[in-house]
């Protein structure tokens, strides 16, 4: 085999791979030899079949299958004997008119990592800013707990039920008459208003009283799951055991027994413990915001445009999906537009931060363990219906693309976690809201020009929207490097893991 290059241009290289005719004959030679004596044929006994014969039954497709090993060595060898570190999957395409018995020609090409000099990790100092749990950040957990809590209270003897009151009913469906499988129940809680049941059901319970029995009429709907129910009228006997009316829910300790806890006392030490784990989040955003801005203040190589291409690609759809749930779709869309550079600007960054990190820290011995990777795939997989789990397993196990992309924000958090151990760090007490609004200005914040940095925030011109939001959330995740995958005679983009990996499990409709 020989290779001549016909580009070296920035990070793009491209090849030409001549192999011969010689060769490929020989690696179809070797297979005829290693599947000659499992062929079989009428009139030859196992293993005895001329070689001859071997071949016209056998000879096109182990010459196909030459054709793409051969081919996939040739790069193999070109990336080793040029030094090659490819990007992105390189792209492979056989000549046009290449016929089986000649040399084939191949064209290659390919985008290359580039050089980088590592920064000098003496010179980082960083501030984190620490946000002590105050009494009043615990009561308003609780208050929020509160409001999500319905409690219910008996009502009165002659109270009517209103919307939002809870009833405790007996109940027995019938069809044209009869009874149905599933149609007949005792001491169900039923708040109306709540739309847990068919359509209709729950208005009809609105002015009963306890004690009371009434027939409810309703249609069940043409999706309903029983399939001999479906679009069909139907009476309910009901027997009202009990009304009960919303009762606000009090800090006390049958509030906390409520939600399996012993005291109220408990359950503000909980609380507290996740508020403390908020405020060190928010606090670690701050000060991963601030050593990305020094490692890409001091940082400008190139990078190669097929990763900047996909990581904008990314952003795109995470914006347009933002930008679909607002409430003036278009004109969300329609100012994102007017900053596709910016958000272009922002991909190349996080390219660039991410090949930075990943050099940082394969420079330093930073790995995910398979017990961490193991990890990673069990909780992923919780996602998945629980049969089709470990086909999701094994799928990151043979792809070294999804697994790479799995592991990768674990691997950058563990490089944040080593440079932040080389940093020098002053501390400095703040509030809550006074971190909440650092990192906000930091959203917020055009540097102007010549100041070094470039930013991964969205620009700001004026309130974010939703969709502007997610870019703004850039700095938290540099775009990671996934290695790129072995290239194959015929282009082939990779599959994305979300394609392959198994269907998620869907939402299961509401029953009566």
């Amino acid at each position: 085999m020989k290779h001549v290059e016909t580009l070296n241009e920035g990070l793009k290289r491209a090849y030409t791979l001549t192999i011969t005719a010689k060769d490929i004959d020989a690696r179809i030679d070797t297979e005829l030899k290693a599947i000659a004596p499992t062929v079989r044929m009428p009139g030859f006994r196992p293993g005895k079949v001329p070689p001859n014969l071997v071949r016209k039954m056998h000879g096109p497709a182990l010459a196909q299958e030459a054709l793409q090993k051969s081919v996939q060595e040739g790069v193999d060898t070109l990336m080793r004997k040029e030094k090659l570190r490819p990007a992105m999957q390189p792209s492979v395409a056989l000549a046009d008119g290449y016929e089986p018995g000649k040399d084939a020609e191949v064209s290659v090409e390919v985008e290359i990592l580039p050089e980088i000099e590592l920064p000098s990790l003496d010179g980082l100092k960083l501030e984190r800013l620490t946000a002590p749990v105050a009494d009043a950040d615990v009561e308003d957990q609780v208050n929020r707990l509160l409001g999500q809590s319905q409690r219910f209270d008996d009502a009165p003897a002659k109270h009517k039920a209103e919307t939002g009151d809870q009833l405790i009913i007996d109940f027995v469906g019938s069809v044209d008459g009869v009874e149905f499988d599933g149609g007949k129940g005792e001491d169900m809680a039923v708040t109306i208003g709540s739309g847990m049941l068919i359509p209709g059901f729950e208005d009809q319970l609105v002015g009963a009283k306890t004690g009371e029995e009434r027939t409810i009429n309703v249609t069940f709907p043409e999706d309903y799951q029983a399939e001999n129910l479906k679009g069909k009228p139907a009476q309910f006997a009901i027997t009202v055991k009990q009304v009960k009316r919303p009762a606000a829910a009090k800090a006390d300790d049958e509030f906390a027994k409520q939600l399996g806890l012993q005291s109220i006392d408990q359950l503000r030490e909980i609380l507290k413990g996740q508020v403390e784990q908020e405020h060190n989040g928010l606090t670690r955003t701050y000060m991963k915001r601030k050593l990305l801005d020094q490692l890409a203040a001091a940082h400008d190589f190139p990078v190669p445009p097929t990763m900047v291409e996909a990581e904008f690609n990314q952003i795109w759809q995470q914006l347009e999906a933002e930008a679909a749930r607002e409430p003036d779709p278009a004109a969300a869309r329609e100012e994102i537009e007017r900053d596709r550079d910016d958000y272009r600007a922002i991909a190349e960054r996080r390219v660039r931060l991410g090949l930075l990190l990943s050099e940082i820290g394969q420079a330093n011995g930073v790995v995910v363990n398979s017990q961490e990777m193991n990890r990673l795939i069990a909780q992923a997989a919780q996602q998945y219906r629980p049969e089709d789990r470990q086909r999701f397993a094994e799928y990151i196990q043979n792809e070294p693309l999804a697994a790479a992309q799995l592991r990768a924000p674990l691997f950058e958090d563990k490089v944040v976690d080593f440079l932040f151990e080389k940093a020098a760090i002053t501390e400095r007490e703040v509030t809550r809201a006074e971190l909440e609004a650092a990192i906000e200005a930091d959203d917020d914040h055009v540097h102007g020009p010549g100041c070094g940095h470039d930013h991964d925030h969205a620009p700001a011109k004026a309130k974010k929207p939703a969709a502007k939001k997610a870019a703004a959330k850039a700095e938290d995740a540099p775009a990671a490097k996934a290695p790129a995958k072995k290239a194959a005679p015929k282009k082939a983009a990779a599959e994305p893991a979300a394609e392959a990996a198994p269907a998620k499990k869907p939402a299961a409709k509401k029953a009566p």
